[in-house]
């Protein structure tokens, strides 16, 4: 077995980080999180060179690679920016579903508008009452001639507010439970729809996240997304793969945050000593580099399987419920790093501390997927 990504994988990879060296400037970030204003001109340079929905086929936009390839591009952003990089992953959300399940036409608009730039999605998913439980819908679409009307209210939603069209997960039949669930793809315009903040989020400032009210939306019936009532198995086939994002999200994130602690303590002198050679200082960065090193390898494990036709859900959770740990232990160490200055907004560690906390909440919490784990290990049970 090859432990190494191919030539055209660390080409994309280059890319990638050469682009984000290039655009994600520090001061333009601290502003854009100050401002609470998503990067909308990187994230058009970044539609620009291919990096936005490079996993989708050419005829959609993309560039026709796979997910692992699609996760060393947001490691890379992410490594270089926790803020800009997170916006660059959340830039498609939810356009897999789309991608694997949408009709000819639907692909060609939808996919090719995310990935010209030309519009963000936002995938809608959590409910106030239910929270991470998505086998409980109470937003709800009941036909009326060729016709559906949607009703409800979805929330803690990325992109509310900014983006071109939600892909939502309602009830259509309401005895039948899960069973009972489709998907939508609900253009943003339409009357009906209302969006409010949830509030002042601890990190993520420069990306939105809204409460969305639809008051009888009316849509036509060619917006139902895949089957009629196998909605909740394409939010499940999608979070296999989204999980394998966020986790690179989090190697990404905890990667910068190692870097920014390493240049720090190889400068910072205490006592008339570099702190990068106090044994307890160079313990802490060998249990730093080993996490890092665990997290990585199991997110391109389950990047891999991804791309090979074996979606795994087990190792998805894995890779996301490990890195995001690793993200928040590693940015936490390397504040602690710095000392006082770990506090300053100017040193950006404790940006990157506030961003790699979303990487165990976003996407199905821990607790969500220490459940998919554990399910998967132990198998139906009598």
């Amino acid at each position: 077995m090859k432990f190494e990504l191919e030539k055209s994988q660390l080409d994309i990879q280059k890319a990638a980080a050469r682009f984000a060296k290039g655009e994600f400037d520090k001061e333009l970030a601290l502003e854009l999180e100050r401002t609470h204003s998503y990067p909308t001109d990187i994230w058009k340079k970044a539609c620009a060179e291919g990096f936005i929905g490079l996993h989708f086929p050419e005829q959609y936009g993309g560039s026709g690679y796979g997910v692992f390839e699609n996760a060393l591009v947001l490691e890379a952003f992410c490594r270089q920016d926790s803020g800009i990089g997170a916006a660059m992953l959340t830039a498609p959300f939810g356009c897999e579903i789309i991608l694997h399940h949408g009709t000819e036409a639907q692909k060609d608009h939808y996919l090719n508008m995310v990935t010209s730039g030309a519009g963000l999605s936002a995938g809608a998913f959590t409910e106030p009452m239910h929270g991470s439980d998505i086998t409980r819908m109470s937003t709800t679409a009941v036909r009326d001639g060729e016709d559906w009307v949607l009703n409800g209210v979805k929330t803690f939603i990325t992109n509310a507010g900014i983006c071109a069209f939600y892909i939502l997960l309602v009830q259509t039949d309401i005895e039948a439970g899960h069973k009972g669930q489709s998907m939508f793809i609900v253009d943003a315009d339409l009357p009906g729809i209302e969006v409010a903040s949830v509030g002042e989020k601890m990190g993520l400032k420069m990306i939105p996240t809204g409460e969305v009210s639809l008051k009888n939306v009316r849509v036509p019936g060619s917006a139902l997304l895949g089957v009629e009532n196998k909605g909740f198995y394409q939010v499940l086939q999608f979070f296999d793969e989204s999980r394998i994002g966020v986790a690179a999200q989090a190697v990404g994130t905890a990667q910068g945050a190692f870097d920014r602690a390493i240049d720090y303590i190889k400068g910072r002198e205490q006592f008339g000593i570099k702190i990068a050679k106090f044994q307890a200082i160079q313990h802490k960065l060998a249990e730093m580099a080993t996490q890092l090193e665990l997290a990585r390898l199991i997110t391109y494990k389950a990047a891999w399987f991804a791309d090979h036709k074996k979606p795994d859900a087990k190792l998805s959770a894995m890779a996301k419920y490990y890195a995001g740990k690793v993200a928040s232990e590693v940015a936490s160490e390397s504040m602690q790093l710095f000392g006082g200055y770990g506090y300053i907004t100017e040193f950006e560690v404790e940006r990157f501390y506030r961003d790699a906390r979303i990487t165990e909440i976003y996407e199905g919490t821990r607790e969500i997927q220490k459940n998919i784990i554990a399910g998967q290990v132990l198998g139906k049970l009598r």
